[in-house]
């Protein structure tokens, strides 16, 4: 399964302001691209809404050999309420640790030259005060799961990810589809995983052919899909189709046709003119505060 790869992470923002802030001025992400909608996505990319939201995709470079963040904000919702489901993202960059010193945003000392933040909203961020690699910063992703063996079989078996690392002590395991890509991290926990309202979704791509097999599969072994195959439209881009997974613990997974996938992901050198203009156009926090209301918690 080397074909697959990974691609990015969701993550619901209802501080698009604060959250531009983390990304491009504490990390030292630049903006991809950026995407308005009218309406909700068919696969619910922005979650259960159908309202207008909008996609920035942030990263250290390409999404052809960088894992990203993907950040969707629902233009009526202000906060989403926080699980126990996502458990952090590890990268390695000495740059942002220094940005973080320098702006005075939080920073916890939890190892040696790791530092613990967090993104508005509360998702975590653990950070490497070293010198980031020639390939991508972005190290691995931490999900909880609550079976780790029923994890490891569901990842491994049905999805075709490898075992580079498992640790009895801590009960995690880390898996992946290449040495060089971004690696996932599962790690057990006790009780059952919660995923709040800001439950975030991890994406991979692979060969279009191999998607309906991929379903068929999923449906042979009674495993959940919250999307069946299904072709997402973005204006002026490349459609592409995707099918949506959920593992044992209901973590989202969304496998995209590579081909496809590679056109629309290409960097946009207009993208971070495009969601300066989009947060100056918001009108909606002014909106609310005139009316003497707050924007919906999730």
């Amino acid at each position: 399964m080397a074909l697959r790869r990974a691609l990015h992470f969701v993550f619901k923002v209802g501080d698009r302001a604060k959250t531009a802030t983390f990304y491009r001025d504490v990390l030292g992400m630049k903006v991809l691209r950026h995407e308005e909608f009218e309406e909700g996505c068919k696969a619910t990319c922005n979650g259960p809404y159908d309202g207008k939201w909008s996609k920035t995709m942030v990263g250290f470079g390409p999404e052809d050999d960088h894992f990203v963040a993907e950040l969707t904000y629902n233009y009526g919702v202000g906060e989403y309420k926080l699980g126990n489901d996502f458990l952090g993202i590890t990268l390695q960059s000495s740059q942002a640790v220094s940005n973080a010193k320098r702006l005075g945003w939080p920073l916890t000392e939890v190892g040696e030259a790791l530092y613990l933040t967090q993104a508005p909203g509360g998702y975590l961020f653990y950070l490497v005060d070293k010198e980031p690699p020639s390939t991508d910063p972005v190290q691995k992703v931490c999900l909880a799961v609550s079976n780790l063996q029923t994890s490891i079989n569901y990842w491994t078996t049905l999805l075709g990810m490898k075992v580079m690392a498992k640790n009895e002590e801590t009960k995690s395991v880390i898996i992946g589809f290449a040495d060089t890509q971004c690696k996932l991290e599962l790690c057990e926990v006790s009780g059952t995983i919660d995923h709040g309202t800001a439950f975030g979704r991890i994406a991979f791509s692979c060969p279009r052919d191999q998607l309906p097999d991929l379903e068929a599969l999923m449906k042979k072994e009674n495993q959940k899909i919250i999307t069946p195959l299904v072709s997402l439209d973005t204006p002026g881009k490349a459609t592409v189709e995707v099918v949506i997974l959920a593992d044992p613990d209901g973590h989202e997974i969304c496998f995209v046709g590579d081909e496809s996938f590679r056109q629309l992901s290409m960097v946009d050198s207009k993208g971070n003119y495009l969601l300066d203009k989009a947060m100056a156009e918001d009108k909606s926090n002014e909106w609310f505060a005139k009316h003497n209301r707050q924007k919906a918690a999730a």
